[in-house]
């Protein structure tokens, strides 16, 4: 059976008409032909809304019923039986009520595509994972119910729902989103123009990058190599030398003419002169890359324009910016016309900016004996012919010249060609020399016989000297071509180097790096694993899942193999290579050193609770035990005289002592059991109501008034460590603004939560309008043997919150502290709801 097809209809937020155009997208198939039906829709009493949902077949919600609440959700087994072509969900990232197969909406709908139905969804951006937390920084609101961007991305299509901030708020203040009553409050907060301006722009970024990957992944599947201009995106080429800054600051001017174009450095480290950069020029030339934000990356190849063209045509470049060439004019007649002659002669469909600097023209100092390359090799076999013929014909007229004149001019000629072409050209050059010596000067002139000795010992002489000077200007040149490619692998490795300790490099970015830097198609980092593999960090489409699947594999350690696609390399690649497995082996190494260096830390900061334990003992536990003391010598000595209600004080006074000592020592004890991570965590299904008024009992009847929604479902917890972190808490509030109003609120649940994964939570507040804590504060807070304004707050060593930290996160939920609205803090603890009971090896 085939999947069905997912569609979702993104919006940027709440009213936008998501709901709306997937109802219109359902009356238009239906009116098509095909079978579709309702599973659930959420009009949120909006009436158009609930109008275009009349006219389509509806499947019954089904009720969930949970502590005497009846919840309706989707029945995800009606909509099986019966089996639609397309089927509507509405909120995608819906959590479903406690009791349901599934926890999440996307997974009824995972369940439905994997039997064929087609689905028609709806989600705003605020929803995605991986922008909840840039949403809450910019509408001050978190979205407790997300869906992970994965779940989102792999939809066959997701279509935008947008409209203009300024018609939603109109919309808005119609009535047609939200009920009058909530209107003013809207406008206000979360539906500010700004705000929605934002959202707007995150949504279509968002997309955006989406339909990038899209298209880069079809484009992979496809093979197309073609660049297709879907989005601007600039290469500039850099060369090392100072006229890079003029180039890049080209290339962001022409990308200001756009939006949501991006900026590509890129330097070619090859033998060729033109590699020859400054570092210091390179690193400024990074630093201003990066600042206009931009990217930088060095690529290793033998030919730069080659490895250009190539790495514009990965990343589906637009334009490519270069300088106009260094080369003079006899340079460029020798062959070197320049990287941005050879760039416009193959980008074909990219467009290519020669831009002009002060350096054009003026050639950089070059070595004597420059490297050669394929022209120059060309180009020495054609003057291996040419050059000795010029030099007969130029001496012809002067016959009277003897031999040895003729062998030291046709010397030079050889020497020429040495220069230019290298070796096998010059012992070609020199050979045909010797014959055309032979030729046209020894006597008998006009035939190969040599008729003295003599004549015959000079020609020898000059081949040999002729076929020398070839060998020497060979080694030097292989030598100067040896000295180039390791002085470029040497700056390859500097940059390397540079790079990892400017920026906390990870595994991934590093092979990334590697990826572009030999221009390969993927890389993996793979682990061996119960005789099969893992993958540990990649980088690139479509990365190789084992060795016996790559085009080429090194094993870089332990267990560990460095595994890649697109090519094979060269030897002296292969070396290059072997560099960066051993920097790779290296950052590896220092990722375990920081691993072992927090466990250090951590036992550092156990030692110093220790020590802070011993001064506890040595003051704060004292103090109690001081005054049970004095209270227990009165009653021995003076009790006959004492009356009834002097003896009652004195032994309340000793009661209060002992719950104070008691109080020290559990904290203490807690402490430690949470430090060395003993703690035992016994769950079970508990009620906020209970644990509250257990707590409550313990302190003044009205000094915390309670407000707690009906019908709370029931939380996982350990109803033991729940009771001593809520009392912790409370006590801290009485102790910190005594006098205040100190509120117990808690939600009735069903919302998501950061740090407890995807399961729904409940919320329980503690809410006093005190000082509150400075922002800088709240941290510090939560550790252990800290006190805020310890003049005048009465007894305690700075556990209190501490521990309830460590006993609400033992049992998997979150303790943490707001601003209270007006002034003061409140202190918010989140516990999963109850979901059956623990499987004990996974707890």
């Amino acid at each position: 059976m085939d999947r069905g097809s997912l569609r979702i209809f993104l919006g940027a937020a709440p009213g936008v008409g998501k709901t709306y155009a997937m109802l219109e997208e359902a009356h238009r198939l239906a009116a098509a032909g095909t079978d579709v039906v309702v599973g659930v829709v959420m009009d949120h009493g909006r009436e158009q809304t609930a109008a275009l949902t009349a006219g389509l077949e509806q499947v019954p919600l089904r009720s969930v019923e949970y502590r005497g609440t009846s919840l309706p959700e989707m029945d995800v087994d009606a909509v099986l039986e019966r089996a639609p072509h397309t089927v509507l969900v509405d909120e995608y990232a819906h959590t479903n009520a406690p009791g349901s197969r599934h926890a999440k909406r996307w997974e009824d709908v995972d369940e439905l595509l994997a039997a064929g139905i087609d689905v028609l969804t709806t989600v705003n951006v605020q929803h995605l994972a991986s922008l909840n937390d840039v949403v809450e920084s910019i509408t001050g609101t978190r979205q407790q119910e997300v869906i992970p961007d994965a779940i989102v991305r792999a939809a066959d299509q997701i279509e935008l729902v947008d409209i203009p901030p300024e018609l939603l708020r109109q919309r808005l203040g119609s009535g047609l989103v939200y009920a009058p009553d909530k209107i003013d409050a809207a406008l206000a907060n979360y539906f500010r123009l700004g705000n929605l301006a934002a959202l707007r722009e995150i949504a279509l970024i968002w997309l955006a990058d989406r339909v990038e990957e899209g298209l880069a992944a079809y484009r992979e599947r496809h093979h197309i190599e073609d660049t297709w201009p879907a989005r601007e995106r600039v290469v500039v080429a850099l060369t090392g030398g100072p006229e890079g800054e003029a180039l890049i600051r080209r290339a962001a001017r022409i990308l200001s003419r756009v939006s949501g174009g991006d900026l590509l450095a890129v330097h070619v480290r090859t033998p060729d002169g033109l590699a020859e950069g400054s570092e210091q020029d390179l690193a400024a030339q990074r630093s201003l890359v990066e600042g206009l934000g931009g990217s930088f990356q060095q690529l290793a190849g033998d030919d730069i324009a080659a490895s250009l063209l190539d790495f514009a045509r990965s990343v589906n470049a637009t334009q490519i910016v270069v300088g106009v060439s260094r080369h003079t004019r006899l340079q460029q007649l020798l062959g070197r016309g320049g990287v941005g002659a050879a760039v416009v002669r193959d980008s074909g469909e990219i467009d290519v900016h020669m831009v002009t600097h002060s350096l054009a023209g003026r050639a950089p100092r070059r070595r004597l004996t420059p490297l050669l390359g394929r022209p120059r090799t060309v180009a020495g076999y054609v003057l291996a012919f040419a050059v000795p013929i010029a030099m007969t014909a130029a001496l012809a007229p002067f016959p009277e010249i003897n031999l040895t004149t003729q062998a030291l001019a046709h010397l030079c000629a050889v020497v020429l060609v040495a220069f230019i072409g290298g070796l096998w050209p010059a012992v070609v050059a020199a050979v045909f020399d010797s014959l055309l010596l032979n030729y046209f000067v020894t006597p008998p002139v006009g035939n190969l016989t040599i008729a003295d000795p003599q004549n015959f010992f000079a020609l020898a002489v000059f081949l040999a000297v002729a076929v020398a000077f070839s060998l020497v200007v060979g080694v030097s040149s292989r030598r100067s071509r040896d000295a180039a490619v390791a002085r470029a692998e040497a700056g390859t490795l500097t940059e390397l180097a540079r790079g990892s300790l400017a920026r906390d490099q990870g595994p991934a970015d590093f092979l990334e790096q590697l990826r572009h830097e030999f221009q390969l198609a993927s890389v993996s980092l793979l682990a061996a694993d119960d005789g099969g593999w893992t993958v540990r960090a990649d980088a690139g489409p479509g990365a190789p899942p084992d060795p016996d699947g790559a085009d080429g594999a090194d094993r870089i350690g332990p267990g560990l193999t460095l595994a890649w696609r697109g090519r094979p390399l060269s030897g002296g690649e292969r070396r290059l290579l072997a560099a960066f497995e051993a920097h790779l082996a290296a950052l590896l190494e220092r990722q375990e050193l920081a691993t072992s260096l927090r466990e250090t830390v951590r036992l550092g900061e156990a030692n110093r609770i220790r020590t802070s334990i011993l001064r506890a003992v040595s003051h704060d536990l004292r103090t109690p035990l001081a005054g049970i003391r004095l209270a227990v010598t009165a009653l021995e000595r003076q009790s006959a005289a004492m009356s009834a209600e002097e003896r009652a004080e004195m032994l309340a006074a000793i009661g209060s002592y002992a719950g104070r000592l008691d109080s020290l020592v559990a904290n203490l004890l807690d402490m430690s059991r949470i430090d060395s991570e003993a703690l035992s965590v016994l769950h079970e299904p508990v009620a906020w109501r209970e644990v509250v008024a257990e707590v409550l009992a313990e302190f003044p009847a009205g000094a915390v008034r309670v407000d707690l929604a009906p019908n709370l479902p029931a939380i996982d917890a350990d109803r033991g460590l729940l009771e001593r972190a809520l009392a912790n808490v409370v006590e801290n509030a009485l102790k910190y603004a005594p006098g205040s109003d100190i509120v117990v609120v808690a939600t009735a649940g069903g919302l998501l939560a950061p740090g407890i994964g995807d399961r729904p939570v409940s919320e329980l507040r503690v809410v006093d309008h005190g000082t509150g804590v400075p922002p800088e504060r709240v941290m510090a807070m939560f550790q252990p043997f800290q006190r805020l304004g310890d003049e005048g707050k009465g007894p305690g060593i700075g556990l209190g919150l501490a521990v309830a930290k460590g006993f609400v996160e033992a049992m998997g939920g979150v303790l943490a502290a707001e601003p209270t609205p007006g002034g003061g803090l409140t202190m918010v603890i989140r516990m999963p709801l109850y979901a059956g009971p623990h499987d004990e090896e996974g707890d």
